[in-house]
């Protein structure tokens, strides 16, 4: 059976997860998962959806009343809004629609490793650009003619933003279209919204980091309205569910509470920064729920190893443009309190 798969997927190296450990006694780390529980109006709406007879019945396919208050809360239009199965169904959604086999899909490295599996899926060539030694975007833009160009921001895994002036004319430069992936968005100083109104550009959300419903699996897209009728086609028809929408729905209705869970994970990743400095670390300038941390003298990923004996699970990555690092989510302050701990006694170690 397996001979008859089709030979760029049985080429493919695939998309490699987070951990995810069964043992709830480890401080999870490494996947960039809100440290809070999701809004109360959450639990209130899924209880309701639970009692009633909702689950007997296909959901709105086209998720109108998400939509409608997602526009009213964004200040776009219903119709410029594509839901999808989390941010990852939305991005394969765009990469089916633009990309034609032996396309050319583009993003900056390191970024996000799932846009180059999009691309392989899809039988499409896939480049890479670096970042600049600051995490910003080389100008001129070298690639013309990319039937899709990916660029995460803030990017992961160094937390890092371009801002908008940048992305203005990031977006100008290129001949095809540009799809803002803004999973990390709501932790940023800003966002690229304004800039949809250009025909060429995409933006998609997650509702996974600052609305805490990683569990769930939503995402939402914005866009043209002419080109989310297009994109329509493309979606499964039912690709997200009556919880996921009813969740995401109460959600983003409370943004008095995504506020105050803002707040507290901004403070800590601010205390959090300067401890890692104080350990020695060099850390970038977050805009996410993470930050990126790398060290000239001490090996990292021995440090990974180390804490992952300790119960603690981080991200080691490795990038040739960039060396490698430690991509560590902002957690709870119990957590993060822990975390620095044991760092510190690790290193004390080192250095005797």
């Amino acid at each position: 059976m397996e001979s008859f798969i089709r030979a760029n997927i049985r080429a493919m190296a695939g998309y490699t997860p987070g951990e995810q450990p069964r043992d709830d006694a480890f401080i999870k780390l490494n996947t960039n998962e809100n440290p809070y529980p999701p809004s109360p109006r959450v639990f209130e709406a899924v209880r309701a959806v639970l009692t009633g007879d909702r689950l007997r019945k296909y959901p709105d396919p086209a998720g109108t009343e998400f939509r409608r208050a997602a526009g009213r809360i964004l200040g776009v239009d219903p119709d410029a809004i594509l839901i999808g199965n989390g941010s990852d169904d939305i991005l394969t959604i765009v990469t089916r629609a633009f990309v034609p086999e032996g396309g050319l899909v583009v993003s900056p490295t390191p970024s996000y490793l799932l846009y180059r599996t999009l691309a392989e899926i899809q039988g499409a060539r896939f480049q890479t650009v670096p970042f600049t030694p600051d995490w910003q975007l080389p100008s001129p833009w070298p690639i013309r003619g990319a039937h899709l160009t990916f660029l995460p921001n803030p990017n992961s895994p160094s937390g890092t933003a371009v801002d908008l002036p940048a992305l203005e004319r990031f977006a100008d430069q290129l001949e095809g279209p540009l799809v803002l992936d803004e999973a990390y968005v709501d932790f940023a100083e800003d966002n690229g919204l304004s800039l949809v109104g250009r025909k060429n550009v995409v933006v998609t959300r997650s509702f996974s980091k600052s609305y805490a419903l990683a569990g769930v699996r939503f995402g939402f897209a914005v866009a043209d309205p002419a080109t989310v009728r297009q994109l329509l086609k493309v979606k499964d028809s039912y690709n997200c569910d009556v919880l996921s929408l009813t969740a995401a729905t109460a959600a983003i209705e409370d943004q008095d509470y995504l506020g105050q869970t803002r707040a507290r994970i901004l403070a800590t990743r601010r205390r959090m920064t300067d401890a890692l400095a104080a350990l020695g670390f060099v850390v970038c300038a977050s805009q996410a729920n993470f930050v990126w941390c790398r060290h000239l003298h001490w090996d990292l990923k021995a440090i990974y190893a180390e804490l992952k004996k300790r119960r603690i699970l981080v991200r080691y990555m490795v990038y040739d443009s960039h060396g490698d690092g430690l991509r560590i989510s902002v957690g709870s302050d119990g957590e993060v309190d822990r975390l620095l701990e044991e760092l510190a006694g690790i290193l004390r170690d080192v250095r005797e």
